[in-house]
């Protein structure tokens, strides 16, 4: 073994490096525990994440225009007395809507 430390990886961020050069020995083997099982969880996350949006895609309405997301809803607008259809849906914390069509007055 030799007596230079090992080189750390380039994109790993200096506040990290310097923080385990001055570890010792046994929060090393903790953080190497801890680094493993969160990689771990974060990988998995995002291919529930990725199953869950693919499934949504799978479930999108025949008549979804594609620049509406699959978790729209259809709402109903009264404007001048007459009744209109509009995709809805939320985009962070503002509410954003798309016309679909009049509401026919025979439903």
């Amino acid at each position: 073994m030799s007596d230079e430390p090992p080189t750390s990886p380039a994109n790993l961020p200096t506040e990290i490096v310097d923080a385990l050069n001055e570890a010792t020995p046994e929060h090393l083997r903790d953080a190497a525990s801890y680094a493993e099982a969160l990689a771990e969880h974060k990988e998995r996350k995002a291919r529930l994440e990725e199953e869950a949006d693919g499934a949504d895609v799978e479930e999108r309405p025949d008549d979804l225009p594609d620049d509406v997301p699959a978790k729209a809803t259809i709402t109903i607008k009264e404007i001048n007395d007459n009744r209109y259809y509009y995709w809805q849906w939320r985009e962070g914390d503002s509410v954003t809507s798309k016309y679909k069509g009049p509401v026919n007055p025979d439903e």
